[in-house]
């Protein structure tokens, strides 16, 4: 296995018993992305850190080919060579080139050097000084900073958080060349669903210290095991079971009680009201490509649908019906 993390548990210190981590246990296989999703405080930086060496875990060890990864109480200097740390909060020297910056620690010949540094998109920054170089240039270059060093796993602490859309587009397909070329593994935590779900092949769902759930993007996206998990990979509706039948919903497991959840896109409108479940239109928002629509309904309170180019306009009146999609419940 390329990389185990076995019951991996941290205190916020050794005085108390709030845990940031609690029993994580995960494993990665060779050229596989990995994906830690969760809210703020969930422990995704901290579980990071510790994979990479950098933090002590309190409890627990992570393997990386077979051999324990030591944290920073362990040996003098933290870090594994086999693992590259990019943190969100990482920083450049000052007053040196970026020629200079990567010279330092490059293990790469010329030739390989250099289709490094045009698959990172700054081959023309290598004579600029640090403080001319922008923020979604400056992440490139830690990017390649890293990547001279010939790593096998690439940790990216919430990569894409303070860039503009341009800069990220960019290092998407930076992050997406270098997959391809250089055949490296990868785990990234981000908040933002369209970094994670088009990307990594497992995502990890954190919450308050724990690990809730782990599966493939579509399975997470489609399968929640609860609102959280739902709610982090974007808008959802909760369908209560008293209204699964109009809807001809139908549970996975057979339990009477359960309530369902609907993405917005699985719902679709009809412009009147002489269905099973009706509404009142009450908001129309654009949003670029597709608009998004809030209904009021009696049996469901407010309910969300995705349309593409609606005419419909608050006030109007609507049947609701089930498009022909993976229904989740829970």
């Amino acid at each position: 296995m390329f990389l185990q993390v076995e019951k991996i548990s941290k205190r916020y210190n050794q005085n108390n018993d709030h845990w940031i981590l609690q029993d994580i246990n995960f494993e990665q296989k060779h050229h596989q992305k990995i994906a830690l999703s969760g809210a703020s405080g969930a422990g995704k930086t901290t579980l990071l850190k510790i994979i990479a060496g950098w933090e002590q875990p309190d409890a627990g060890n992570v393997y990386f080919k077979g051999n324990k990864v030591k944290g920073p109480d362990e040996q003098l200097l933290p870090g594994h060579k086999g693992i590259a740390f990019l943190s969100q909060h990482f920083e450049l020297w000052n007053n040196y080139t970026i020629a200079e910056i990567l010279d330092y620690n490059n293990q790469l010949e010329k030739q390989a050097a250099e289709t490094l540094f045009a698959i990172c998109r700054i081959e023309h920054l290598l004579h600029r000084k640090t403080n001319e170089v922008s923020g979604g240039e400056r992440q490139r270059v830690a990017l390649a900073r890293l990547l001279i060093m010939q790593p096998q796993l690439i940790i990216l602490d919430e990569p894409f958080s303070n860039l503009d859309f341009d800069h990220k587009q960019i290092l998407k397909t930076v992050l997406a060349e270098i997959a391809q070329n250089q055949e490296l593994n990868f785990i990234m935590a981000s908040h933002d669903p369209m970094d994670t779900l088009p990307w990594v092949d497992t995502i990890v769902i954190l919450e308050n210290g724990h690990i809730i759930q782990q599966g493939s993007p579509h399975e997470i996206y489609y399968h929640p095991v609860n609102t959280y998990s739902a709610g982090l990979f974007g808008d959802f509706n909760i369908i209560p079971a008293s209204m699964a039948a109009l809807l001809a919903l139908q549970s996975t497991n057979a339990q009477s009680t359960d309530n369902f959840i609907l993405r917005p896109h699985q719902i679709e409108l009809h412009p009147h009201s002489n269905g099973l479940i009706t509404g009142t239109v009450k908001e129309v928002q654009f949003l670029g490509s597709y608009d998004m629509i809030v209904v009021h309904t009696s049996q469901a309170g407010d309910l969300k649908v995705m349309e593409q180019h609606t005419t419909l306009q608050p006030g109007n009146q609507v049947t609701v019906t089930l498009k022909n999609q993976p229904i989740i419940s829970f």
